[in-house]
């Protein structure tokens, strides 16, 4: 037995099947390997999302010793660099969502649906950003041709259909996929800002997997990371959506950059918003409202008058709510209609609201205020496209649905603003003196919110303040200020 061990061990067959190439199916979606094919992923639970890759053993990395690499502690004092050392940017929409403006070394994440407009703005913050500092352009999908004409159309439009239009002479132009490639047109240039558009076309030689795969994202987002972190250099990527929304590829990725944005809007509104969900240099949640024209994508300074913009005035089924997005407070107008069922089971069709919160406040509408709408289909739709997840705004969805079943409109200068629990209760949002005084500067009169229980930051001036208990007495006043 001893014998046939030590057999192994020397065989050189046994060692050369151990060192040829396997197959493994890696999860596109999360990133797990597994030895063998399935439908149905175990772990994130996506169906038809393993892919074949060929993963060739190399030798192990030898081990560091303490004391042998080339990092060294030192103290905070000595390192140099300034909370206030950003790049500044004149779209200040961007900037908004960013923090403030770009941070040299950052690298940033854009996702967003194909055709939303992220390849647009971000060449529009390269040419902005040029006209002072060095940017490389990279685009896998678009030749430099095409890149240029687009390019020119955004500066004539800017410069109000202006023939000849002034370049910049330090943006940079190159189709490359390859990272060994682009990473010696670095080297050359040493530019300030990198744009590779997109991650999903960047690939890497060392791998044999094929572009998009799980490996080639995260091994070419770190390998950019480490340029970006050891060149003082800003890097912005764009990557692809899955048809759920998140961004195509391994949630390792979001780990991997310091910030990452959505581009988000209905390709039937010219409204688009760019939300921060990840960052690491500013807040969070943050939202920046831009509209999709022929010059490219334009900031809207006062999203809230541009929502409200195509109100009816007293029109039943109308109520307007404050949502929070980030820091900024947010008016839209909340629709509700009900209607008569032509089928067994009543129909409730959200757009622009979560849809178990529908169900919640159509049950507490029909088991606390006794609304019969067993029997009526229920449509709630939030205007300008916008999508409204906290429930700030269940007391203007409540108040769209009966101002709806009682053909009773509301006054047109009333704000609501609230939480309904299962009692039939209001409850207390944050941040409520900001939306009150966003609601104020654009000139409504009444708001009405739950009772406060205990004391805080006053209200502010010029408006009239109707706190009440339960939704029941909010949509009294309601009703009543409609009268």
């Amino acid at each position: 037995m001893g014998f046939i061990r030590h057999s192994r061990r020397v065989n050189p067959i046994y060692n050369q099947a151990m060192s040829k190439s396997r197959s493994e199916y890696v999860c596109q979606q999360c990133g797990r390997r597994f030895a063998r094919m399935m439908g149905r992923c175990p772990q994130c639970g996506t169906w038809n999302s393993l892919v074949e890759e060929v993963v060739t053993p190399t030798a192990a990395p030898a081990v560091r010793p303490l004391g042998g690499g080339r990092s060294a502690p030192r103290r905070l004092d000595e390192i140099g660099g300034d909370v206030d050392e950003r790049m500044p940017v004149s779209i200040s929409e961007f900037g908004r969502v960013l923090g403030g403006g770009v941070v040299p070394g950052s690298i940033v994440l854009i996702g967003g649906d194909p055709g939303i407009g992220k390849s647009t703005l971000l060449l529009q913050v390269a040419l902005e950003i040029a006209s002072r500092q060095k940017v490389l352009y990279v685009s896998g999908e678009e030749s430099e041709r095409q890149i240029k004409m687009r390019a020119l159309r955004l500066l004539r439009s800017a410069d109000n259909g202006a023939k000849e239009a002034e370049v910049p002479d330090q943006l940079y132009l190159v189709t490359e996929t390859n990272l060994a490639v682009i990473e010696g047109h670095l080297q050359q240039l040493h530019p300030d800002l990198l744009i590779v558009d997109s991650i999903q076309t960047t690939t890497l030689d060392d791998l044999d997997s094929s572009a998009g795969s799980v490996s080639q994202v995260r091994e070419c987002a770190s390998r950019l990371r480490e340029l970006a972190k050891g060149s003082s250099m800003a890097v912005f990527l764009i990557g692809h959506v899955t048809k759920e929304g998140a961004i195509a590829g391994p949630r390792v990725l979001e780990h991997i950059v310091d910030t990452v944005l959505y581009l988000e809007g209905d390709r039937f509104q010219s409204y688009r918003l760019l939300r921060s969900v990840k960052n690491r240099f500013g807040a969070t949640s943050e939202v920046g409202v831009f509209e999709m024209q022929e010059r490219g994508m334009v900031e809207v300074s006062n999203p809230s008058e541009a929502f409200l913009a195509e109100r009816m005035i007293n029109a039943p089924g109308s109520a307007i709510a404050v949502t929070m997005e980030g820091t900024r407070p947010l008016l839209v107008e909340v629709q509700g209609l009900t209607t008569p069922t032509s089928f067994g089971n009543p129909r409730r069709t959200p757009n622009g609201v979560d849809f178990n919160r529908v169900l919640l406040v159509v049950a507490v509408l029909t088991r606390r205020l006794g609304l019969k709408l067993g029997d009526q289909d229920v449509f709630v739709n939030v205007v300008g496209g916008l999508t409204i997840d906290e429930p700030a705004a269940d007391l203007a969805v409540a108040a769209a649905i009966t101002s709806s079943i009682r053909n009773a409109p509301l006054r047109a200068d009333t704000v609501l603003i609230g939480e309904i629990g299962l009692s039939g209760e209001l409850r207390m949002v944050g941040q409520m003196p900001a939306r009150l005084r966003e609601a104020a500067k654009l000139g409504f009169k009444t708001a009405i919110v739950p009772k406060r229980l205990r004391r805080g930051e006053p209200w502010p001036d010029g408006m009239q303040i109707i706190e009440a208990r339960s939704v029941n007495q909010a949509l009294e006043h309601a009703l009543m200020a409609g009268e």
